[in-house]
């Protein structure tokens, strides 16, 4: 009796758990929680709890639910702790790890910074010169890196063409740490790093680089320049061409189509690509060739104001600027100074340079800023002297496009199909009656005669003509006056016409030329009949080059070539902006 009296007074001081044993029984649900709810109401002897007893049961519940809060924030906490000191620790890592050109130890790390503070007597040799049996340093982008267990293979790329396998194998290390060192290093290696490699030069046989028949065995490897992980575009995906990209469409793994914008936004991820780096490399190669043809000739090479006080080419639009208070033009051409230079007794010269042309052309085959390969020439008594020249000089770029830069040809033709440009042996000169009856017989209307062609005419022209005379590259002459510059020679015979001439690749123009007026008098009237007498006040842009043929100057005439469309057309490209390493055009200022 006393025991149970005890057991009663210490049970009305009992808080029952929030589940009771009672729920397990066999009970239906709302019974359950009706008898759980009575149990929370009420003390193990059955009477209503106050209520002072059921807010301190909730404060109970609410103050354990609050502590397991607690716990499960202070928990999160920690490992935010131990994720960000671990982070900080490789950081540091990475710090301390960098090395120098003169380090010897260290198998991998990233270089410090090259800021021109040590240098070694390191060597570097290119891949493609790698031979078997010898120990060399290369440096290269790390084009790919696969991993497999301890294996990792690694594709470095030279010069956007030449790639050659760089091996790594973990057993082949005797200490176990420095193998997992390396692996776990290569591993983290991101595509498009500029990176050194030391290593061995052994037999391989390589499908996926263009050195097939050896690799390297890595000794040594060391980022010298990381990329970011995630890149605009994949190389591999830029590197498609068209058919193959369009063929892939209707597959079930499609091939991304890589607009234009984004390889232009992005253009030093695009000229990676190994055709779009050949091309530029071919451009460089025209220029080359022009320059060796024209030296050649007894040409001499000047270079020419682009600021100048009005415009230099009458129907093409000008950029103005302001010139300490002045109004000043981007030079539109050489054209005004080259001539001035055969005024100076400077019989044959040349340029290479910039032109500015503000039209609001957005077609495939303009650029508001261009190359110009500019030549003038004094001549004896008929402008078809220059036509020879010219065409020497095409004849010299077409043949050494082939012969000399034959690699970056093929290259190119990999992605951007095209054939040879065919051309004849003597001048292909068409006139321009002649011209005007072979468009005609194409179907096309053309006036009277005397308006300038469309690019829809130009291309009928070069299909007639290539069916006819077996070329790619003709020239076309006495042009209507009323469509050319001022400064362009009439026909004697027919004032209508003009001592003038374009020059054509595949039906679409590279070239435009003519004899130029170099009497004074006659050209101040046909400067007034085209509206430009402004130009001859004093002060004026036209003033001084008119003025510079009353002493006497020769007989000239000459070329202006687009170098951007010379390498668009003979490369059978489909838009002249790949043939510009950052173009320049109505709705393009950057990059």
């Amino acid at each position: 009796m006393i025991l149970l009296s005890t057991f009663l007074r210490r049970s009305t001081s009992f808080v029952p758990p929030l589940v009771s044993h009672s729920l397990s029984t066999p009970l239906g649900r709302p019974q359950r929680l009706r008898s759980f709810h009575r149990m929370l109401s009420t003390t193990n002897g059955g009477q209503e709890r106050t209520p002072e007893e059921m807010e301190e049961i909730k404060r109970q519940r609410e103050a354990r639910k609050a502590e397991k809060e607690a716990a499960k924030l202070a928990k999160k906490a920690k490992k935010a702790a131990a994720e960000a000191a671990k982070a900080e620790a490789e950081r540091l890592m990475i710090i301390n790890n960098q090395v120098t050109f003169t380090d010897e130890d260290s198998i991998c790390g990233d270089y410090e910074v090259v800021t021109s503070k040590t240098s070694s007597t390191r060597t570097y040799t290119p891949l493609p010169s790698t031979k078997i049996g010898s120990k060399v340093w290369v440096r290269g982008r790390l084009q790919s890196v696969r991993i497999k267990g301890g294996s990792v293979f690694l594709v470095l790329r030279q010069d956007a063409f030449s790639t050659m396998q760089c091996v790594f194998f973990k057993a082949d290390i005797p200490d176990v740490n420095e193998g997992g060192k390396m692996i776990k290093y290569m591993k983290g290696l991101t595509a498009e790093s500029i990176v050194d490699v030391e290593g061995e030069v052994v037999e391989g046989n390589v499908k996926s680089a263009t050195v097939r028949d050896r690799e390297i065995k890595i000794k040594r490897i060391h980022t010298v320049s990381k990329s970011a992980p995630v890149l605009p575009f994949e190389l591999e995906d830029a590197a498609r061409s068209q058919d193959e990209v369009d063929a892939s469409q209707d597959t079930d793994r499609p091939f991304p189509n890589l607009g234009q914008e984004l390889r232009l936004d992005n253009r030093w991820m695009d000229l990676r690509v190994p055709a779009n780096n050949a091309i530029l490399r071919v451009k460089s190669g025209v220029c080359q060739l022009f320059r060796e043809s024209l030296y050649s000739q007894g040409f001499t090479e000047i270079q020419t104001p682009k600021l100048i006080g009005g415009e230099s080419e009458s129907g093409a639009g000008v950029f103005k600027t302001d010139y300490f208070g002045k109004e000043a033009c981007l030079a539109q051409s050489p054209q005004l100074y080259k001539q001035m230079a055969i005024a100076s007794d400077f019989q044959r010269v040349f340029e290479v340079g910039p032109v500015f042309r503000a039209e609001n052309s957005n077609t495939r085959r303009h650029l508001c800023e261009f190359v110009g390969l500019d030549l003038e020439m004094a001549i004896n008594e008929h402008y078809t002297e220059a036509l020879t020249v010219c065409h020497n000089m095409f004849k010299h770029i077409f043949e050494g496009l082939e012969s000399r830069y034959s690699k970056e040809m093929e290259v190119i033709r990999s992605q951007y199909f095209s054939e040879p440009v065919e051309f004849t042996d003597e001048p292909c000169i068409l006139h321009w009656k002649d011209g005007i009856k072979m468009i005609e017989e194409a179907g096309f209307d053309v006036g009277d005669g005397m308006q300038d062609l469309t690019g829809a005419q130009e291309l009928a022209l070069g299909k007639a003509v290539k069916e006819k005379y077996k070329t790619d590259f003709f020239i076309l002459d006495q042009y209507p006056s009323s469509i050319r510059p001022f400064y362009t020679m009439p026909m004697s015979s027919d004032s209508r016409f003009s001592n003038s001439y374009d020059m054509f690749i595949r039906g679409q123009e590279i070239c435009s030329g003519a004899q130029r007026c170099h009497d004074a008098n006659m050209l101040r009237e046909i400067i007034k009949g085209k509206g430009l007498e402004e130009g001859l006040k004093e002060g004026g842009g036209l003033e001084k080059y008119v003025k510079s043929f009353e002493n006497g100057v020769s007989p000239h005439a000459g070329a202006g070539i687009g170098l951007e469309r010379v390498v668009f057309l003979a490369l059978g490209l489909d838009n002249v902006r790949k043939a510009s390493m950052f173009p320049r055009d109505p709705n393009r200022l950057t990059p």
